[in-house]
């Protein structure tokens, strides 16, 4: 009808089939266009696959023993071990410090968890008051003046929310995340406690080597001092020179101040011991340590693959390398637009002078309502955003790698445990009846000195014979002690796997 009255042709517009009436229309088409692009695999970062391969067996001699590597310190029957580890899980510094840590890691969570799922929107409130002078005012005659002085308040209450729809997985990436990292915390926690239970058993059985060392040389120093007697009764009585007395003095004084040495030593070391449970001040007399070293138990049966699921270094790598993974899928999903819902709801209130000559006042309350949506399409952002995944993507090859790092070194700390802790046993079964023989040598001799048939010269090699083959047993069994420790550090013992919860251990 136009172009007939008008007589100009109409144009011809441009056909779109489905085009977008309204701003947001067209907001929504380009965000779920660009969506759609990044899902097709415009960005889709290949994710590393670590190495964690591992031989079926141990090169070193194969254990037999089944051991509950959750508390390995039992398997070493020793009461006053036991009741020292357990102290140092409750009361240790180091035991209270990581417990503190990890409750830092819990609460991080919490407020992480809260900050994805519940929107951080304050409820806001003002109040006001506005105090009028009129200074003048025309009023037509007969009219009513329009306004007066006084005080005017107003108060406002809003509560806006912004409230982001998930739908694209941005959230429950960012969730992996934060679990992931908190199983990492959790794994580091573990970790510091089995090592805790291995330093105070590698102390303890260092005192105890201590102890030993210690009694031998008091022994030593008794049988010198009977050697000493008999030399000076000898030489007084003119059947041995006089400077084979000497050498007997000169040897018994070494062996005393050996002996002093040691006891030093020993004091030194129960102190430390009692520092690391967590009893400083205690007196050290409160720490008996008893002369004696006990054969290591046996190698416990195991293979390297236990290793991935025991080793809590391992399982924090793990999970490190699983948040560093979920953090470039947060870093992907990015460039996709971002939708919200934004309710609101306000309250309001004003009270004035009423207008004309009356002295009252004026009251109006109101509430709104608002409801809306938005969308955000990070347009210019879109390189910064690529750089920011290319770096992420950096990191979790850096993960990846310390994962298969942390793998082969478990790997290489069990079995060189296990390999010294076997040779240790072989080293403590041949010294054992090489002391024997020795101190059976000594023996003879000795007799044989105190009725004038062998030489003090004859005596005293004997029993450096002895004293070298008892101090080398001494070092043996307590290097065979501390590799047993190690063998069960290294093994992943000192805490339960089990014990950890899907929440802490969630890689999702």
């Amino acid at each position: 009808m136009s172009e007939m009255m008008t007589g100009e042709p109409r144009r011809p517009r441009p056909f779109r089939s489905g085009a977008p009436t309204s701003a947001l229309d067209l907001a929504l088409g380009l965000g779920l266009g660009l969506a759609g692009l990044v899902l097709a695999g415009c960005v889709n970062t290949p994710r590393p696959t670590p190495d964690t391969r591992l031989p079926a067996a141990y090169e070193a001699p194969a254990g037999t023993a089944q051991a509950d590597l959750d508390r390995w310190w039992t398997s070493f029957n020793d009461p006053q071990l036991t009741s020292l580890i357990e102290t140092a899980l409750e009361k240790a510094p180091d035991a209270r410090t990581a417990a503190a840590v990890l409750d830092e890691a819990r609460a991080v969570r919490r407020g992480q968890v809260r900050q994805i799922w519940i929107p951080n929107t304050p409820l806001t409130g003002n109040a006001g008051r506005t105090h009028t002078e009129i200074l003048s005012q025309t009023v037509p005659p007969g009219g009513i003046p329009f306004t007066r002085g006084g005080d005017s308040d107003s108060y406002n209450a809003n509560f806006d929310v912004s409230w982001e729809l998930d739908l694209f997985g941005r959230k429950r990436a960012g969730l992996g995340v934060v679990n992931n990292d908190f199983a990492a915390a959790r794994f580091a926690y573990e970790g510091a406690r089995a090592s805790l239970a291995a330093n105070v058993a590698q102390s303890y059985f260092e005192a105890r080597g201590l102890a030993v060392q210690l009694d031998d040389a008091r022994q030593t120093e008794r049988i010198n001092t009977s050697l000493r007697d008999f030399a000076v009764k000898k030489a007084n009585a003119g059947l041995i020179a006089t400077s084979e007395a000497d050498r007997a003095e000169a040897d018994l004084a070494d062996t005393q101040a050996r002996a002093a040495n040691l006891e030093a030593q020993l004091g030194a070391a129960r102190r430390s011991l009692l520092i690391l449970v967590g009893r400083g001040i205690d007196p050290l007399a409160s720490l008996p340590v008893d002369a004696r070293l006990d054969l290591a138990p046996p190698v416990p049966a195991t293979i390297p693959g236990d290793l991935l699921g025991r080793r809590p270094d391992v399982r924090e790598a793990q999970a490190r390398l699983a948040s560093a993974s979920k953090t470039l899928k947060v870093n992907e999903l990015a460039l996709l637009p971002t939708f919200n819902i934004t309710p609101g709801v306000g309250l309001s209130k004003s009270v004035s002078p009423s207008f004309g000559g009356g002295s009252g006042t004026s009251s109006t309350s109101t509430s709104t309502w608002t409801l809306g949506a938005n969308v955000s399409i990070p347009v210019l952002n879109i390189p910064a955003l690529l750089a920011d995944i290319d770096a992420q993507d950096a990191r979790t090859r850096q993960a990846a790698i310390a994962l298969e790092k942390t793998v082969q070194t478990a790997y290489g700390e069990a079995e060189n445990a296990m390999l010294q802790l076997a040779a240790d046993q072989r080293r403590v079964n041949l010294l054992t009846a090489g002391e024997a023989r020795a101190q059976r040598a000594y023996e003879a001799n000795r007799k044989g000195y105190g009725l004038g048939l062998i030489d003090l010269t004859t005596t005293l090699q004997a029993e450096q014979s002895w004293r070298a083959s008892r101090s080398a047993l001494t070092g043996a069994r307590t290097d065979a002690l501390l590799h047993a420790v190690q063998t069960y550090k290294a093994l992943g013992g000192g805490w339960s796997p089990t014990s950890m919860t899907s929440t802490q251990v969630s890689s999702k």
